[in-house]
């Protein structure tokens, strides 16, 4: 899981396994973020329509915008807001740099933290090349 700016540049990243559903993984992301600041603001995708993730997010400062995953029965959003999702082909972009890099791309490591070191590296690749 990555969390990017607005120009598309790694903020966090973080592993976890196949099993736990990404909407748990936003708090634990979230602090190994790489800034001091909160971002304000985080776009994600239906599966992050989540009164419970809007509500731990709320607590912390950082407004959740997603599009309504229609499994809900109450609209979370009023619309207004998701015209930032349009944006989010720049978190993709990020995505497709990381997996540029070989060791990213195709998990070599055995452990798990061998594998974050090598993404946390990659994630600093891309951030001295914009420099």
């Amino acid at each position: 899981m990555a969390i990017a700016d607005r120009s598309g540049l790694p903020v966090a990243c973080g592993i976890a396994s196949a099993s736990p559903h990404e909407v748990t993984l936003v708090e634990e992301t979230l602090d190994a973020r790489f800034t001091k600041a909160l971002p304000e603001k985080l776009i994600g995708d239906k599966a992050y329509d989540s009164n419970k993730l809007d509500a731990v997010l709320a607590r912390r400062g950082v407004e959740m915008i997603a599009p309504h995953n229609p499994t809900h029965t109450t609209k979370t959003q009023d619309g207004r807001p998701l015209r930032r999702y349009r944006r989010r082909w720049k978190v993709e972009r990020l995505f497709a740099w990381l997996l540029r890099f070989r060791r990213i791309h195709t998990r070599y490591e055995h452990k798990a933290q061998n594998f974050l070191t090598f993404l946390k590296f990659g994630c600093l690749v891309i951030l001295l090349r914009q420099l």
